[in-house]
Parts: structure tokens; sequence; C-alpha cells
């Protein structure tokens, strides 16, 4: 009772850690406080720079499936592995660093104990740092005689951002290589003088000296040369930083070339070392073998260079050189050099070895007494050194990756090849395998050996999927970008083919990446349109909301959103009203004009907005947004990849409340005079308001229709009605305005035809901002007009009910008063063609002062009144025609005047019966 379990803790090694481009990197891990087996497992993952949230599985002890795509080629080619350390601490070994290895990893290790407790994971962050570190000296081939002082030079620098400390150190290579290097001595990170095992007694004695001269520069002195000194000198830098566990690390090595030193001992007899850089060899590499020859004095010497006991070539006292035959071609092209660099120094160099340089090479080396004898004084021949040329096997293993997996039609493709296993250039092709050909293949990219490039054929034109790049980022690390997909059809597998031409003979690999393309239109793309109101009250402001909905992130595609409207009352299609394009530039169409100054345009994530102030009459009608969206890259006359139409939303604008009221009492009117007014009282009104007027009669007939007489506009303009339009009517009937509130329609020479029941309606109109409107309308009582006669009834002779006249001949219509006059009266005839609409038509009146007139102008030249007589007024109608036909009647008034000056008035009148014209067709 009373103990716990421990609490698990998962540490890793702490960061930030700097370390370049190209080497191998360690990352340790452990964990404590666990339960379970004595071996954890461990995983190893990383969170990138571009997508810090997103986790990208590396490597697991336990799960071979735990990778993830971009690391899966680079796990199983041991190129980053975990090493177990013991059962609970571990080491990520990343053996080739790559620039997109930077990032922040974490170390996980899976639940054994019996409960969650403690920590399970812990990270750390690497960046990734270019290698600026250079070491260079010149090759040289030196002999000097034992005792001699030997200086060699070394120049180092570094270009890295971070602080970092160098080490420069000298060491010697001796043999073939077999043994390492002994350290001849060191300048540490610590500014320290160390030598090595060798030369520490030299260095205390001071013959053993590194002196910094200047920034880069650093010297190495031997002084009193020793035969132990002969080999290969070189000098090597590194470069280290101090992580933040206060331990420094060597980030980088660089090694400069070699320089061959002889040590000839004085006072010995003629011999002869003959030394290979690298016996071991690869077909393509180079082999050079140095011939030292040691002598008590100069003397002239003939070199032979053998090849398994064959001559390969010489060179004579005078330094002539002679290549056996066999090998002049390859001397020709540059491939064999054979050279005497000193006196006591002869090279061998051969570049491009094949299969067929394998085996033993000695150099025999002849003193001669004089340069032109032919015998020698003595001859040595070289112990001989195996040479091993293996045959190359490259093993071309591109790696492909892609931070664009998933992507919408529009947007870029980015793929990564890694070539690794490349001995020299590589050509490289890039290859599509579209999913819905299986076994076909479409070039995409190529790049040549020297850098050229060349695109596919259907990768060409710029304008589909824009300027394609293909670069190399690297020594074997390649980039293809296509910076615009078209559709599904650009998505699949992406393949990188690597080749390598070496001696005639070509290697291959190829990798693979899948990527998908999903196409907009095909991903669901819906339009709603809203408003908070659909009525909205003049001067109130409204908006209108566009709402968007897609099953990808509009944020991540262009969008672009037109607004349509149409007016109220539909006088047509909806007009373009505005266009907000992807790139923002805003576009007004046809009916901008109603909305000038009064639309404001605004864009969320998933919506768009119009607002309008201040709504007017002219902002009344049908609304509706249209959505489009469009794959990134294209050209400007291209279509859209999805597209769709909102609903239509309604917008009504309440004018004001009109407060117009007109006197609405009825009554009526008795006339016996030929003139008459009749009023038409506006009640109230607002005080700018203007006024349209139109006057309505209803005739005495039943079952008729009220006819427009006359309409004057809010601006005084007279307007007819069809009954009333002619010269004779127009000068009859006259609407005046009398005062500001009255209004009136002047009948002059009213007759029969005129009784009937009289009425005005008012429009009330305003102006409103941009133009006028009618706030509403009202109907005034009626007024019945009567004629009051003060004479007996005239009376008519009857005739016949119909009459039939041939067309194109004339025809009479009989009209004759039977009933005696008053004394000095007189009398007035009219015409009538009786009509359905309510009021008949006037085709000729005769006045009581003997005046013709001719309401139906088209009609005057074929109407006649003979009057054979004073009471006889029957109408001639001359050249009748088929439009003709129908019934006419005469209507007659007695007229006397009411005093001497005064005016006229009806004293009786007398309607004829009907007559029936009937036409006959010739």
């Amino acid at each position: 009772a009373g103990l716990t379990s421990a609490q698990r803790l998962v540490t890793v090694q702490e960061g930030p850690l700097y370390r370049v481009r190209g080497s191998h990197v360690t990352l340790w891990c452990k964990v404590s406080g666990y339960q379970g087996p004595a071996e954890q497992n461990f995983q190893w993952s990383i969170y990138l720079p571009s997508a810090p949230e997103r986790e990208v599985q590396i490597v697991s002890t336990v799960d071979p499936s735990f990778p993830y795509a971009i690391y899966t080629q680079r796990v199983r080619g041991r190129g980053i592995f975990v090493e177990r350390l013991q059962g609970d601490a571990v080491l990520l070994h990343i053996t080739e660093l790559q620039e997109r290895d930077a990032g922040q990893y974490e170390c996980h290790t899976p639940n054994t104990d019996e409960r969650y407790f403690g920590s399970y994971s812990a990270k750390t962050t690497l960046t990734v740092i270019p290698d600026t570190l250079s070491a260079s000296m010149a090759p040289q081939a030196l002999s000097h005689m034992e005792g001699d002082m030997v200086e060699l030079t070394c120049e180092v620098s570094k270009a890295t951002a971070q602080h970092t400390h160098l080490s420069v150190g000298w060491y010697l290579l001796q043999g073939a290589g077999e043994q390492p290097a002994k350290e001849i001595l060191t300048l540490s990170k610590d500014f320290i003088l160390k030598p090595g095992p060798s030369y520490e007694q030299r260095f205390l004695k001071g013959d053993v000296q590194l002196n910094k001269l200047g920034n880069t520069t650093y010297k190495l002195i031997i002084r009193g040369v020793k035969p132990s000194d002969h080999g290969q000198l070189y000098c090597e830098a590194a470069e280290w930083i101090e992580d933040p566990d206060k331990t420094w690390k060597d980030i980088s090595r660089n090694q400069t070339q070699k320089t061959r030193l002889a040590v000839l001992s004085r006072g010995k007899d003629l011999s002869v070392d003959l030394a290979a850089a690298e016996p071991s060899l690869s077909e393509g590499d180079t082999l050079q073998l140095s011939c030292v020859v040691e002598a008590p004095k100069s003397s002239n010497f003939k070199v032979i260079w053998l090849l398994n006991n064959m001559e390969v070539a010489r060179i004579d006292p005078h330094g002539v050189l002679t290549w056996e035959e066999e090998y002049e071609e390859r001397a020709r092209l540059g491939q064999l050099r054979a050279f005497k660099p000193s006196n006591t120094v002869y090279v061998l160099n051969m570049s491009e070895v094949g299969l067929g340089d394998e085996g033993t090479y000695q150099c025999s080396v002849s003193e001669m007494k004089t340069p032109g004898d032919s015998q020698s004084i003595q001859t040595v021949v070289s112990s001989g050194i195996r040479v091993d040329v293996k045959p190359v096997e490259i093993h071309l293993r591109p790696s492909v990756s892609t931070s664009t997996p998933r992507v919408t039609a529009g947007d870029p493709l980015i793929l990564h090849c890694e070539v690794q296993g490349a001995t020299g250039p590589v050509s490289l092709r890039w290859w599509h395998l579209p999913p819905q050909q299986p076994g076909h293949r479409e070039l995409v990219a190529a790049m040549e050996r020297d850098g050229t490039l060349s695109l596919g054929s259907t990768y060409r034109d710029r304008g589909a999927r824009g300027s394609l790049r293909l670069q190399k980022e690297s020594s074997g690390t390649f980039t293809l970008v296509i910076p615009s997909t078209l559709d599904e059809d650009d998505g699949g597998q992406y393949q990188c083919e690597a080749t390598q031409w070496s001696r005639g003979r070509s290697w291959t690999g190829k990798g693979e990446a899948a990527v998908t393309v999903s196409s907009m239109a095909g991903l669901g793309l819906h339009a709603t349109l809203r408003s908070r109101i659909a009525m909205v009250s003049y001067g109130q402001s409204f908006e209108l909301f566009c709402q968007v909905a897609a099953s990808y992130t509009l944020q991540e595609v262009p969008v672009s959103v037109r607004w349509r409207f149409q007016p109220s009352p539909t006088t047509g299609p909806l007009q373009e009203l505005v266009q907000v394009l992807a790139n923002g530039t805003v576009l007004w169409g046809a009916a901008q004009p109603r909305f000038q100054g009064k639309a404001q345009l605004a864009k969320t994530d998933t919506s768009f907005r119009l607002h309008v102030h201040s709504a007017l009459p002219a902002n009344e009608g049908t609304y509706q947004c249209e959505v489009e969206v469009w794959r990134r890259n294209v050209l400007p006359l291209e279509q859209p990849a999805a597209s769709t139409r909102s609903n239509a939303v309604g917008i009504k604008v309440v004018l004001p409340e009109s407060k117009l009221q007109v006197a609405t009492k009825d009554s009526s009117v008795e006339i016996a005079s030929s003139n008459t007014a009749i009023q038409c009282r506006i009640v109230f009104a607002q005080d700018n308001s203007q006024f349209a007027v139109t006057w309505y009669l209803l005739p005495l007939l039943a079952d008729t229709k009220p006819l427009q007489i006359i309409r004057t506009n809010y601006t005084s303009v007279p307007e007819y009605g069809s009954e009333f339009s002619s010269p004779v009517q127009k000068s009859r009937f006259l609407s005046q305005r009398v005062s500001s509130n009255l209004f009136q329609l002047q009948i002059l020479s009213a007759n029969l035809e005129d009784q009937g029941s009289y009425y005005c309606v008012v429009e009330e109109w305003l102006w409103l901002v941009d133009g006028w409107y009618k706030l509403g309308e009202r109907t005034s009582g009626r007024t019945t007009l009567k004629l009051k006669l003060s004479g007996e009834q005239l009376q008519m002779e009857k005739t016949n009910d119909s009459i039939s006249a041939q067309e194109g001949e004339e025809a009479t219509l009989p009209c004759r008063l039977q009933s005696a006059l008053l004394p000095r009266s007189r009398l007035s005839a009219t015409w009538f063609q009786v009509k359905g609409s309510g009021r008949d038509s006037a085709l000729l009146c005769l006045q009581h002062d003997g005046t013709v007139q001719y309401p139906e102008g088209r009609l005057a030249a074929r109407l006649f009144l003979r009057r054979p007589s004073a009471r006889d007024f029957s109408l001639t109608l001359s050249s009748v025609e088929r439009g003709d036909a129908g019934a006419y009647y005469c209507q007659l008034q007695e007229w006397q005047q009411q005093g001497e000056g005064k005016d006229w008035a009806v004293q009786a009148l007398a309607r004829s019966q009907n007559t029936q014209l009937i036409t006959i067709p010739p």
C-alpha cells in the first residue's frame, strides 16, 4: 500500500539542431518509467514547416507499413532507418540529409502500460542548412632528400549563417591505402594544436608546425623530412556547431586532393618504388601510378611501364614518350598520360579504366651512362602492384514524392524525383500513366544529361496547363511543376525514369507516385439567394445574400459572381447588373443606371452580398445571382470549371402612401343652354403632388362601358379617347384646371348624345429623386347631364326600316320633319352610324347657323345633304362600299334665340328610326 507505478517519460535529443544538406544525421530518443516488455517500440514522424499541424509518418520499429509514401522508398533502401542502442533507446539515421527533411520531428512510443500515465512522445526541431565548407590544395608530386624541409598550404573557408568553429588537420596516407591515414598535426575547433602519435616528439621539438596565415590559409611545415614521411599528404577541414545540450557536433568534413611526397635516402644504390593511389577500381575510374626512383646522384634514366609483363609505354633519357600500338588511340583521346613531374618521379595516369586494364603493373628503370647509350649500367624493376577493376553495376533508385497528392482542377502539380545510386550525370524523363488508358504512358517532359529540356506533344500548349517547369535542384534531385491541371484525366500515376550511360552501356531506374485531380464540376456547387425582407418601403435599404455551398473549400479556388436583375413589371429577360471577377475586378452591366451610387458589394468565405441603399421604385423587381468557379492559371476567355444559378428573389418597393381625396358626392345637371361644365374637386393632397385627370362618360343607354373623353397628365398634356378624337369632338370637350384643387370638363354645344353620367379619375404623382411616380388614384362622384327642352317634341316622318344599295352606287338615307316649326326657329341636323361601343359615330353635322361639319373626315367626300325641302335632311352616301353596311339615324334640334343679341338654345329635338343599309356586291 502507498506504492505508485512510475510515470512514463519520452525524451528526445534537444533542438533546434542545425545539420548540413547531404550529411549523415542521427537523432536519439529514449523512454523511461514504462511498464511492459524491456524492448520498447518507437515511431518517428515529422511536421513540415509548410503544414505544421499535419503529421507525416516516417519510420517505425514495429510497423513496416507505417511510412507515408513520400518516405517509403528511402526507408526500404535504408536511406532512413532506426538503430536500436538498447531496449529503450534508439537512434534515427538519415544517411543523406535533404532540404525537405527540415521540420519538427516527433518520437512516439506506443503504450505498453496498464493505463496511460506520463508522456508518450517528444519533439525536436531539425533545420537543414547548405554545406558551405571548402578545403582545397593543388595536387603535387614532390621529391625531397632526407633532411630537407617540406611546406604545404591548404585553403579552408566557410559561409554558414550560424555560429560554427573550424578544425584543420594534416594526414599521411601510405601504401595502397589499406591502413588508416596517420594524423600529422591538427588545429582543433578550440584552437589547440594536437599532433598525431607518430609526430608528437617532432612537434615538441618544433620540427612539425601548422601556421594560420590570414583568414583561410593553413601551412604545414615539416623540417628534417624522413623516409617515414614518404606517401600521400592531404588536408582535412571539419565544421563544428554547438548543440543546445552544450556538446559540439561536426556537421561537415572536406578533404583536399593529395600531394605525393617521395623522400630519397642519401648515399644508397638505385631503388624503385611503385605506388597506386587506389588499386581497387571500378569501370570508368582513373588509375594513377607513381614510380619513384632513388639514386645517390642525378643520372639518366629510361623508364618502361609494364602491365602483366607487357610493355605499355616508355620514356627515354631525353624524355621522349612512346606508346605501344594498342594504347596509341586511348592516348590520343587523352585517356592515357605518362609524364615526369620531377627528376625522380614518373607518373602513369589511365582514365576511364576498363576490365582489360586489370592486372599487375610494374615500372622498369634503367640507369644509362649517357642519354644516347643503348646499354644500361643497371636496371631495376619495381615490385608489382595488383590493380583490380570491378564491373560497374549501377542501381538507380528514383524516389518519387509529391507535395500535391490531392488537388482540384486548376491547381498545380509538384513532383519530386530523387535519384539515388547514380555515379555520374543522368538523363530524366517524366511520364504520365492515365488511369483511363491502362498500359499507355504519355511523355510529360525530359531533361538530357547536358541539361537540354523538351516537352511531350500534349504539354507544349502553354495556354492549357501553363508553362511546365523541369528543374534540377541538385546532382540527383529533380522537380517537375505543372502550373495548372485540366481535369480528372490529369490524375493517375506519374513515373520518373532516370538513365545513366557509361562506357557504351546504360542503366535505368523508375519510380512512381500517384496523384488525384478532382473536377470542380463534379464536386457539387449550389447557390441560394435570400433576403431578410421581400417588401421594402421607399428610401429603406435592403440586402441580398447569395449563399454558396460546395464539396470543396471555396477559399482555395478562384470564384466570380454575377448579379442579375429584372425590373418590375417584367419587360424581358434578366439584365446583368454587375459582375465581380475572381481577381476582384468589378464590371457593371446594362441594369447599372437603376443602381447608380446605391449598390454595395461584399464577400465572405462562402457568400456574396448585394446591399442596396435607399431603395427606389426603379430597384423593384427580380434578383438572381450566378456563381462561377474557375481553374487556376486559366486564360480569361476560357470557360469556368463549374457554375450555378440561384433561385430568383422578388423585391417589392412600396411607395409613400397616397393622401389624395376627391369629392365623391353624386349630382345631376339639367341644362337648356348649349354649353356646360362638369366639376372635379380635390379635397386633400400633398403640397408637392401633381395630378393627372381623366374624364369619363357613361352614356344613358344600358349595358354600355364608360367612354374615356380626355386625359391630361401631370404635365397638362391632353390625350383624347378614341370616340372623342375627331376634330369636332376635340373642339367641344375641353379639360381645364380652374384652381389648385378644381378641374373642369367644358362641353360646348351639348346635344342629346352628350347626355349621361360624367366622372373623373385623379392620379397623384410625386417626384422621387430619379423620376415621377404614381402614388395612387381616386374616382370622383358622378354628375348626370340632361338636356332641358322648353318646346314640344318634334315629329319625324316614318321611313323604311332598311334599304339596299349596289356597291359603287349611291344610297339615300331618309330623314324628314313632319311637325311645324316655331316662328323664327332654326334646325340643326346630325347623322349617326350606330356603333356597338355605346356611343354612336357622328358622320355629318349641319349647325343651326348653316355650317356643315364632318366629324368622320374620311367620309366627307361621299356625304351630301341635298335638302330638296326645308324639312328634308336625307343623307346621300355616294360610292357605297361593303364597310358602309349598318344602321344609321338622324337627330334634329330646333333652336331659338333667347333675345336680341343673346345665345341660341335648343327648344325641341327628335330622333329618327334606325335605317339599315344593306350593301350588295357587284
